[in-house]
């Protein structure tokens, strides 16, 4: 097949004052996935997701047979459904969730909205629009502060975790400031947390073996949450202590886990992949923190999903191509793998 890689290249290192690129891929990520392709028989082309991407995706229309999706989108509070919304309007398909689904996943309230109707649990929340709102008398202390629609732990720093009004109200403040949005305040979960990578559609769906992230292997100083300082800022040995897969737990624990992941998945029509993030509470039920169903599968740096399927048997080249299968099934075209 023919086949274009459509991305946002991460050119700048994030840093806690200058995090705009953090969700971008590194170079060593889109040509790792452009090698895999190509060990598939595949003609690969390069699409950077910058402000000329429906043009060139336009010119090249003849060329491809499918888009290979793992663009963010520049900016915009629905910016991940950018490049799916361009590839729909020209009739090109491609890989992983649809507009509304990657739109509605990047709400953080409003998919906890959907999840709850769906009597999902997931911690309470309260949405802050302006630091003026008054905090519901429901919500206990400890809570959880993060920007609502942000991703690769942007605006999730190891002081997110607050104890009394007052630090929680400057806590909203600085943060609505800096990203000109809502603020998302939930209820802190204190037990230990979990990430499900997932692959398929329809009836041909599978978890792949769960994963926990060792906060232990983190700096000292660190609060046990997937801070943006430990995904972009800290320097500690991430190979061999931070990803414990498949995660030592119980397994009623572990198809409890699998089963919210898997209705999650469903419920928000997500396709072909997704990486669900789950957190135990005080009496160690499963709560979905967050939906990403446009996850990292960098292979040079450790990263959840390819590490899961790796612990499965799927090498990286195999799960690159299985996704390209599973669009192809999607759309009733072939992929001559």
């Amino acid at each position: 097949m023919r086949i274009a890689i459509v991305y946002n290249l991460l050119r700048k290192k994030p840093d806690i004052q200058e995090d705009e690129e953090a969700e971008f891929d590194l170079k060593n990520t889109i040509q790792g996935i452009k090698e895999a392709l190509e060990s598939g028989g595949h003609k690969v082309y390069l699409v950077e997701a910058d402000e000329n991407a429906y043009l060139k995706l336009k010119k090249i229309k003849s060329k491809i047979d499918l888009v290979f999706n793992i663009s963010e989108g520049k900016r915009g509070e629905s910016r991940e459904a950018q490049i799916p919304a361009m590839l729909e309007m020209l009739g090109i398909p491609y890989t992983g969730s649809g507009p509304l689904s990657l739109a509605i996943c990047l709400d953080k309230a409003l998919t906890k909205r959907i999840l709850l109707y769906h009597e999902i649990p997931t911690a309470k929340f309260q949405l802050f629009q302006n630091k003026g709102q008054q905090l519901d008398k429901k919500m206990k202390f400890p809570l959880f502060v993060k920007p609502n629609i942000e991703g690769s732990s942007k605006g999730i720093f190891n002081d997110a975790i607050v104890k009394d009004k007052k630090i929680l109200y400057q806590k909203m403040s600085n943060l609505i400031k800096r990203y000109k949005q809502p603020v998302l305040v939930e209820e802190y979960l204190p037990g230990r947390e979990f990430t499900v990578s997932i692959l398929g559609n329809g009836e041909d769906i599978m978890c792949l073996p769960v994963v926990e992230p060792r906060f232990g292997a983190l700096p000292k100083k660190a609060n046990p949450i997937d801070s943006f300082e430990s995904k972009h800022i800290w320097d500690f040995d991430w190979n061999n202590n931070y990803y414990q897969c498949p995660a030592k737990i119980s397994k009623k624990l572990e198809g409890l886990i699998k089963k919210i992941a898997l209705k999650t998945f469903q419920v928000l029509n997500c396709r072909d992949l997704s990486r669900i993030d789950i957190r135990l509470d005080r009496k160690g039920n499963p709560n979905v923190l967050e939906i990403n169903p446009l996850p990292a599968i960098g292979c040079y740096y450790p990263s959840d999903f390819p590490e899961s399927a790796e612990v499965m048997g799927i090498k990286y080249s195999q799960l690159i191509n299985k996704i390209v299968d599973l669009a192809c099934l999607r759309y009733k075209t072939k992929s001559y793998i």
